[in-house]
């Protein structure tokens, strides 16, 4: 007696056919159309991602440059030390971020719509 039998392996391969084209679609994250940009903890300004463009954003140790090009975001330099934010590279999924914690600036991208997750709830 077998246990598997011809029609099982077809039953098989569509199951993981769904598993994949499920973690496809719930997994690959909602396309950014916006840019949020805070210093010192307030709204600095929310741009486009249309538009590609460098930004420079004051904050208590200098400037921080953020670029925007095709669709994504990056912090392109800060004067902070060691460079975290800068490191993280371009961002272009809704709901990233990059902080750079010595000249309290940061970046979020948004799809337009928002945001909640289990902090802001």
């Amino acid at each position: 007696m077998r246990l598997i039998r011809p029609g099982d392996y077809l039953v098989m391969m569509l199951a993981g056919a769904l598993c994949l084209t499920l973690f496809w679609q719930l997994w690959a994250g909602e396309t950014a159309r916006t840019l949020t940009i805070r210093s010192k903890g307030k709204l600095w300004r929310e741009v486009s991602l249309l538009h590609n463009q460098i930004l420079d954003v004051p904050g208590p140790l200098g400037l921080t440059r953020i670029e925007v090009h095709n669709g994504r975001a990056r912090i392109g330099s800060d004067p902070g030390a060691r460079q975290y934010c800068v490191k993280q590279g371009w961002l272009d999924k809704a709901g990233q971020s990059a902080i750079c914690l010595p000249n309290q600036t940061s970046i979020e991208l948004g799809n337009g719509a928002a945001h909640y997750d289990s902090l802001s709830f």
